[in-house]
């Protein structure tokens, strides 16, 4: 069964084999990689969790950091099968919920569940009554995701050599 948890250094070998999969480049939305992030050095892991999560003081409990949101590890039996973010602040190019599911892992409901699981976070938590949802417009099988948790198209934006459809879902 697969669960959300808060990214931690104690899943580096499992997270560096799923961004392997991926290879060089651009990754998946919902991991928040920048570019100058060392993920190879367990010190740079470490940091990027950091930056990631701030863990709070007294009981070791875990915060999302505000400039990011609230990430996820999608993780099933030990290993890494994506990322997903739902961002606490509203960002017009990027959407409110961001995600990614390794190659291997997908065509199994996995990312349907978890942006199930964030819309659910979004509304209880943030209080939030819609929320826009962008994929690549030639990702078909993520505009067939966002469209079974209730995305409607509000249209296509045309940035830097790419496309993105957008999408609201009310949380109603």
């Amino acid at each position: 069964m697969p669960e959300l948890i808060l990214p931690t250094v104690r899943l580096r070998d499992a997270f560096l084999e799923c961004a392997d999969e991926w290879g060089p480049g651009l990754h998946e939305d919902g991991f928040g990689i920048r570019a100058d992030d060392d993920l190879r050095s367990p010190e740079g892991f470490a940091a990027w969790v950091h930056r990631l999560v701030r863990l709070t003081h007294g009981a070791g409990e875990a915060c999302p950091d505000e400039k990011h949101g609230s990430p996820r590890w999608i993780v099933e039996e030990g290993r890494v099968q994506g990322g997903i973010v739902l961002r606490h602040q509203f960002d017009d190019d990027f959407g409110q919920i961001g995600y990614g599911i390794r190659a291997s892992a997908r065509r199994r409901g996995l990312a349907g569940w978890a942006l199930g699981e964030m819309l659910v976070e979004a509304r209880t938590v943030l209080g939030l009554d819609r929320v826009l949802v962008p994929c690549l417009a030639d990702n078909v099988a993520s505009a067939r995701t966002i469209e079974s948790r209730g995305g409607v198209l509000e249209g296509i934006r045309h940035f830097d050599g790419f496309s993105v459809r957008r999408y609201w879902i009310a949380l109603t």
